[in-house]
């Protein structure tokens, strides 16, 4: 498939699922420089592939503490993504947004950490349907959306706002009260895992 028309969304099943997480603490959203793996050297959010079993809102916090060594605080989901590839990988991404973190940022194999004022986003180097929702994401709105990608190239896409307060506890395992409740545990109890 060549073009975003010739997707059947309708029967869409994607081959990985993986979270995005964006901390955001006065003024300023903490992103990363990618060093290795999809989308190395680009600029996004900490984040990864789900494990066996665990939930989407585990996996953005263990990534987020893997990549970047701090523990997000506040957290609530607020996009689903759904990315097709030419090449036929299917990735269905989860998108978190956390109101603080614990800890202070430090580079690791995965990422170098970038602390950059909100009206400063490098858009330019990041991935180009992040222009689209990332304004939504910092009003705390919820969204969902479909692109098709040609390696770096997006070829088309679609996006939607959603209604306040909506659940994605569908296939992400969990929804926004459940994980500001989380969130506000692993607060008071940093070292469990």
């Amino acid at each position: 498939m060549e073009r975003f028309e010739e997707v059947d969304w309708e029967s869409w099943v994607p081959q990985l699922r993986a979270t995005i997480l964006f901390v955001v603490r006065d003024g300023r959203i903490l992103l990363m420089r990618k060093k290795r793996g999809l989308g190395a050297g680009k600029i996004n959010g900490p984040g990864g592939k789900l494990d066996p079993g665990e939930s989407a809102l585990d996996c953005a916090i263990r990534e987020t503490e893997e990549e970047l060594c701090v523990t997000p605080l506040g957290v609530e989901q607020r996009g689903e993504l759904r990315f097709q590839f030419t090449d036929g990988l299917s990735i269905l991404g989860y998108v978190f947004l956390a109101r603080d973190c614990q800890g202070e940022p430090r580079e690791t194999d995965e990422a170098l950490p970038l602390w950059t004022p909100l009206g400063e986003i490098p858009y330019a180097e990041m991935w180009a349907d992040d222009a689209i929702w990332m304004p939504w994401l910092l009003e705390g709105r919820c969204f969902e959306g479909r692109m098709l990608f040609d390696g770096d190239a997006m070829l088309g896409h679609a996006f939607e706002l959603l209604e306040q307060g909506h659940r994605f506890d569908r296939l992400a395992g969990c929804s926004p009260a459940s994980s500001s409740s989380w969130a506000a545990s692993r607060a008071s109890n940093p070292g469990e895992s």
